[in-house]
């Protein structure tokens, strides 16, 4: 860690975050002249503090420690270049638009490869009072399930949560031209190109 960057860092984001060094002190207990020492390069904070600080500021203990914030390459816009990110532990899914630091259950994810479906491994795709209804006999055990379908357009993208020990179907609204991607706990994420037909 250097420590006049991690200083100028906390000092930039106290004042993102509209915060004098006392009430930043405050929330996280300390007093303001560590805070003032910290953003100085005089010193450091304590792990202990390390995170609470961080929350404080709205940031990442990682960050704190490299003293630089990395900001992501401008994204076009393209929905259908949408990252997932499932959690090992708990499945939480989590989207984004581009490559980003994403933890959860104290865990970092890194997103998931999509795989494009091998003609058996497709989902049925039958238009039903002008929508797209999705299904699958597609195995949904508490071991190996369908754990969501999304639909990945343009400017639209639409997650539909599936559980467990229910049968494999969902809807989607008819467009004209997508993709359709799916997340099997033992498979991983595939697609298919969904067309209006």
């Amino acid at each position: 860690m250097n420590q006049n960057e991690t200083g100028a860092l906390i000092r930039s984001l106290r004042l993102e975050q509209g915060l004098t060094q006392q009430k930043l002190a405050d929330r996280i207990g300390v007093t303001d002249k560590a805070v003032s020492k910290w953003e100085r390069g005089i010193g450091c904070p304590d792990p202990s503090v390390l995170g609470s600080l961080a929350d404080a500021l709205g940031t990442e203990v990682g960050t704190l420690l490299s003293g630089k914030i990395t900001p992501n390459e401008k994204n076009s816009g393209n929905m259908k270049k949408t990252l997932f990110y499932v959690c090992p532990c708990c499945g939480n899914i989590i989207v984004s638009l581009s490559e980003a630091d994403i933890s959860c259950c104290g865990k970092k994810l890194t997103p998931l490869e999509m795989h494009k479906a091998e003609e058996h491994e497709k989902l049925t795709v039958e238009i039903i009072d002008n929508e797209f209804y999705i299904s699958s006999d597609h195995e949904m055990t508490r071991n190996h399930y369908i754990s969501f379908a999304a639909l990945l357009a343009d400017e639209t993208v639409i997650i539909r949560k599936r559980y467990p020990e229910w049968d494999f179907s969902t809807r989607f609204p008819r467009i004209p031209y997508g993709i359709l991607v799916w997340y099997c706990t033992n498979h991983g994420l595939m697609y298919q190109y969904l067309r209006n037909r």
